[in-house]
């Protein structure tokens, strides 16, 4: 899976959530740390080990 291409997206507004399932939580976590604009991107967890990215919301 390229998660540098949905963090993109995610960043961009292009997707507006992606779901991250337990098991490929520890590769998602590792493409998001090393992904430039991580800032930009808010996760929640769900119950079940779910995540859900979304773009972050920012106050201008």
């Amino acid at each position: 899976m390229d998660y540098q291409e949905i963090l993109e997206q995610l960043a961009n507004g292009e997707l507006d959530h992606y779901e991250v399932k337990p098991e490929e939580a520890f590769d998602f976590q590792a493409a998001l740390r090393s992904f430039g604009k991580r800032q930009n991107i808010t996760g929640k967890a769900l119950r079940g080990g779910k995540i859900v990215y979304t773009q972050s919301k920012s106050e201008l």
